[in-house]
């Protein structure tokens, strides 16, 4: 789960992909006594004093400098380095927050705007801001920001930030020794976890070490509150950061909503095998076969699943190449759509070459995408670049894991938040039994599954509870469709939260909305960061913007009700039917031919 709309960067996605598919199971550890956490806080306990915690750390010096953004196209990176009063700086933090007088410290690195005015009595003060993940950079989305909702940033100054862990600030590697099978994917995920657990630093790499850290920049910026933005996995940081420091909190926005209100994330993820499913059956193949005239595929939504599933679908390498690199991007924005339509067409069509190589099928499909017609400049480029990544990809898994013995290293912050944040399940049992419902409920991304790394990491933390006297009013912003954090989670989010007022956009499948573009959604985050105004309803409904190349927004999945929310179900009868059908499809590949099994019999 990572950056909104309109401004994701495709090799942020491509990543989150590739991620999906890596193979992992799971069985339990012992619990390491450095992963523990003291326990929420209560009721009656006073919030954290972070700069008492911090001690001398509160007095540092900040070195603030020009800002520099190698994740991003240089264009980009220009851009933002024009907004007013950018600049960046490192800040040390305690590396433990629940014993800083160890001595022990973290960098994180920062940026900060100066758009607004401080002499003005109606500046509001500062705006944390963080794209998701977990693990997603933030360092530029305090610029950011600022371009994207500049009537928020004449009264306010936006803070980016790289958490700890990721990017710029100290980053989380695990180093872990190839076992003696290094195609078992238990005995590699054992060692991958017993490597971050060895390593030290992994423990303090976890959503409850960054709220302190965003509450101990508020007051090394000398401000007495913050507020925030954060999507997709950044409105479980900021539920955090509210429900452990809500006297510090001031206007919260929660844009693509996990389950806030659950011990873990595991809801969140649990959610994204037939969200995805769903989004791809009741929004992307309709849209496909209402441009017949592009696609020539045919105008029937289960007449083109069925082509595309006997074409090989997601069963195979190459149509997993190119479900995680052209089609679940367009999943988190829908300004993609086009690409992924020409994707699902010339599979359907054509199919996956089976002579030659893995590349020249990846050559074969992506010269028919770029064939298939409808796409504009940039999207011919995400395509190309698309196409770069897969052939990578290849390489990688060529390569393999490694040979036993070897070292082996990897980017962990993603693993170490997510799986740190509260305990998932560790019964092996019950996600066997988890893969085997994906296989029937979810069966286009089934491959994709596995039982995740958290399933073997050990974790005390857990998410501080929101109390209705204390909490802060927040807004929770959602599409019907999002494929990553699931409209039913961020339902839940919306109506459990002490005062959470909730926006929920029909017909839209886009995975990070603010701005959207439409003053049904707009207007309502916009009033409530200047005035703190929040919508007189508890939930508001509004409509989705049209898919490109239409003109009207076409009603698809579930019915907006009149109380603002959104009536849908997970299964609808097409995902059912999708479902079957691909059941007998594998059934029928999977029994033999009459014919050949006499044969066999007689042989």
């Amino acid at each position: 789960m990572s950056v909104p709309r309109r401004l994701a960067s495709r090799r942020a996605l491509g990543a989150t992909a590739t991620a999906l598919a890596a193979t992992l199971l799971a069985t339990p550890l012992a619990t390491s006594q450095a992963s523990a956490a003291p326990a929420p806080t209560s009721r009656a306990a006073a919030e954290p004093d972070t700069a008492a915690l911090a001690g001398a750390l509160a007095d540092q010096e900040i070195d603030w400098e020009t800002c520099a953004f190698p994740g991003l196209p240089q264009e980009t990176a220009d851009r933002l380095r024009t907004v007013e009063g950018l600049a960046c700086a490192t800040v040390t933090m305690p590396l433990d927050w629940h014993d800083p007088g160890n001595g022990k410290t973290i960098d994180v690195r920062i940026s900060r705007t100066a758009t607004s005015d401080k002499s003005d009595p109606e500046r509001q003060g500062i705006a944390l801001v963080n794209p998701g993940g977990p693990g997603g950079s933030g360092l530029p989305w305090g610029a950011a920001m600022a371009q994207r909702a500049p009537e928020l940033a004449e009264k306010y100054d936006f803070i980016g930030f790289d958490p700890r862990g990721v990017g710029q600030s100290t980053p989380l590697t695990c180093t872990y020794t190839v076992p003696d099978d290094p195609d078992d994917p238990d005995a590699v995920n054992r060692a991958k976890v017993k490597g971050c657990m060895d390593g030290g630093l992994a423990p303090y790499i976890n959503t409850e070490q960054t709220a302190y850290d965003m509450d101990f920049i508020r007051v090394l910026l000398g401000e007495d509150r913050t507020s925030y933005i954060g999507y997709s996995y950044g409105t479980w940081l900021g539920a955090w950061y509210a429900g452990t420091f809500p006297g510090k909190s001031h206007r919260f926005l929660l844009d693509s909503s996990t389950d806030v209100t659950t011990k873990s994330l595991q809801r969140t993820w649990d959610l994204q095998p037939p969200s995805r499913d769903r989004q791809f059956q009741e929004a992307l193949l309709p849209y496909v076969a209402r441009h017949d005239d592009v696609h020539g595929v045919g105008t029937d939504p289960m007449k083109i699943r069925e082509h595309f599933e006997r074409a090989g679908g997601t069963r195979e390498f190459i149509g997993q190449l190119f479900m995680a690199y052209y089609i679940i991007p367009a999943m988190y924005d829908t300004s993609q759509y086009p690409t992924a339509a020409s994707a699902v067409a010339v599979i359907a069509e054509s199919g996956i070459p089976a002579e030659g190589s893995d590349q020249d099928a990846v050559e074969t499909v992506v010269d028919g995408i770029l064939a298939d017609g409808g796409l504009d400049a940039d999207q011919r480029a995400f395509v190309a670049d698309a196409k770069a990544d897969m052939l990578e990809a290849i390489e990688a898994r060529e390569r393999g894991q490694g040979a036993a013995g070897e070292t082996a290293t990897f980017d962990a912050a993603f693993e170490a938040i997510r799986c740190q944040d509260g305990q998932w399940n560790q019964n092996l049992n019950y996600w066997q039994e988890w893969l085997q419902r994906q296989q029937r409920h979810a069966p286009l991304l089934a491959a994709f599954n596995s039982t995740p790394l958290c399933a073997y990491w050990p974790t005390g933390n857990r998410m501080p509870k929101a109390y209705q006297k204390t909490f802060p009013e927040l807004l929770v912003v959602q599409s019907e469709l999002d494929a990553a954090t699931a409209y039913e989670g961020a339902l839940s989010t919306g109506k459990k939260l002490p005062g959470a007022k909730m926006i929920s956009v029909d017909n839209e499948g886009s995975h990070g909305l603010f701005p959207y573009g439409t003053t049904c959604v707009d207007l309502p985050v916009i009033d409530y960061f200047l005035t703190g105004t929040t919508p007189r309803d508890r939930f508001t409904g509004c409509q989705g913007l049209p898919l490109p190349g239409e003109e009207k927004t076409y009603e698809v999945a579930g019915e907006l009700k009149k109380n603002g929310k959104i009536k849908i179900r997970m299964r609808t009868d097409e995902v059912k039917e999708a479902n079957r059908l691909v059941r007998d499809l594998l059934r029928e590949a999977n029994t033999p031919d009459p014919a050949e099994a006499a044969v066999s019999q007689s042989s």
